[in-house]
C-alpha cells in the first residue's frame, strides 16, 4: 500500500486518542451495549467444529467489530488506511494548493435525514490518520434511530480536515445507512418474534464493518464465512444428488457445524426434514406458500424465508409464523444516509 505524503504526518503506530474523555464517555457507550452481543446465527454454546477454528473466528469477528479503549480496533485502522490511500494517493493538490499548512478549522457533521448514525469511530480514526493532533467530539449516540441532528465536531488542522473529509464521510454515510435500512426491517416486523438477518452479500474487504452495522440497526449476522456453519444452496443439492443425499453428506463431514439447507418446495421440504435438517431456508416464496410449509413443518425444523422480500412484504412474511427473514439488501442495496460537513476556519 502506498505511504500517505510526510505533509500529513502519518504515524506507524495509532496516535492516543485526542476524543474528548468526558464526550466519549457520556455520549458513546462502550459498543458492546449498542451491538447485540450475537454475531447472533449461532447459539453461543454450539460447538461448531472439533478443532474449534469457526468458533474462533466468530469470536474474532465479534471482538473486532466494537470499539477499542483507543477508538479504532485493530482490524480497522488497515480499512482506514487503505482508503486514505485509495483517495489521497500523492498527495491532496487542492488543499495543499489553496490552503495555509498553519491553518486551522472546526468542522461540524450533520445527519440531514431520519436514521441510524454508525461508524463515527472510523470517521475520528480517519481524521487523526492524516494528524494525530485533530481532536474529535462525539455529539450523537450510535445504535439509536435520530431524526436528524449533530453527530461530530472536528477541530485542527485545516488540511488534514479538508483531506479526510470524504473517506471519513462516506465510511460514516455507508455504515449508517445499513443501520437504518437493518433498522426498518426490524422495525417492520416488531412484535412477530422474527429476527431479521444478513447475507454475505457485503462489500469485498467490509464484511465486518457491515455486519456490525448490521448487529447496531437491530439486525441479527448470518455467517460471517463460508467456513462458519453449512448453507446448502440449490447447486450443492444438485451436485449431490438431491436435498436429502446432500444434508446427510454435511452431516457426516461436520457433525459439529450448525446446518440449514435451502429448499423451493415442500417435496425438498420433506427431504430435509427426514435427513434431519435443523432449519430450512424457503426461498423465493410466495406468502402463501410460507404459511402452507409452516404448517406443514409444525416445529420439526426452523425456518428462514429469503429472496424477493421487500419493507412491503416483510410484515406479511412474517406472520406467516416463521422464526426468520433473510435480507440480502441491508448491505448490498442499502442507500447512504444523508450526513454533510461544514467547516469553518478558526484564528
Amino acid at each position: 500500500m502506498p505511504a500517505l505524503p510526510s505533509l500529513y504526518r502519518e504515524q506507524e503506530a495509532s496516535p492516543p486518542s485526542s476524543v474528548r474523555p468526558a464526550a466519549r464517555e457520556n455520549i458513546n457507550p462502550p459498543l458492546e451495549l449498542v451491538v447485540p452481543a450475537a454475531i447472533g446465527w449461532f447459539p453461543r454454546n454450539t460447538p461448531l467444529s472439533p478443532a474449534g477454528a469457526s468458533r474462533d473466528r466468530i469470536n474474532r469477528l465479534d471482538g473486532l467489530s466494537r470499539l477499542s479503549s483507543r477508538g479504532v480496533s485493530e482490524t480497522s485502522l488497515p480499512i482506514v488506511r487503505a482508503a486514505l490511500a485509495e483517495d489521497v494517493g500523492s498527495g491532496d493538490v487542492t488543499t495543499l494548493a489553496t490552503v495555509p499548512e498553519t491553518a486551522r478549522a472546526e468542522a461540524l457533521i450533520t445527519q440531514k435525514a431520519p436514521g441510524v448514525v454508525f461508524g463515527t469511530w472510523l470517521a475520528e480514526a480517519t481524521f487523526r490518520e492524516l494528524d494525530p493532533a485533530v481532536v474529535t467530539e462525539p455529539l450523537c449516540r450510535e445504535g439509536e434511530w435520530r431524526e436528524r441532528g449533530e453527530v461530530m465536531r472536528v477541530t485542527g488542522s485545516a488540511r488534514a480536515i479538508l483531506t479526510g473529509e470524504r473517506t471519513a464521510l462516506n465510511f460514516l454515510q455507508r455504515l449508517s445507512g445499513v443501520a437504518t435500512l437493518t433498522a426498518r426491517c426490524v422495525r417492520a416486523v416488531d412484535g412477530t418474534g422474527v429476527r431479521i438477518l444478513d447475507t454475505r452479500k457485503t462489500t469485498p474487504g467490509l464484511r465486518t464493518l457491515e455486519k456490525a452495522a448490521v448487529a447496531a440497526g437491530g439486525g441479527t449476522n448470518h455467517r460471517a464465512g463460508l467456513s462458519d456453519a453449512i448453507l446448502i444452496k440449490e447447486n450443492h443439492a444438485a451436485l449431490a444428488g438431491g436435498v436429502g443425499p446432500a444434508v446427510r453428506a454435511a452431516r457426516a463431514a461436520a457433525p459439529g457445524l450448525l446446518l440449514e439447507v435451502e429448499c423451493r418446495n415442500l417435496d425438498e421440504v420433506d427431504e430435509a426434514l427426514a435427513a434431519g435438517a435443523p432449519r430450512i431456508l424457503l426461498d423465493n416464496m410466495t406468502v402463501d406458500e410460507l404459511r402452507a410449509a409452516v404448517a406443514h413443518v409444525a416445529g420439526r425444523a426452523e425456518l428462514e424465508a429469503s429472496g424477493g422480500l421487500t419493507l412491503d412484504t416483510l410484515r406479511d412474511v412474517a406472520a406467516t409464523g416463521l422464526q426468520f427473514i433473510s435480507v440480502g439488501a441491508l448491505t448490498h442495496s442499502a442507500p447512504a444516509l444523508d450526513l454533510s460537513l461544514l467547516l469553518h476556519p478558526l484564528p
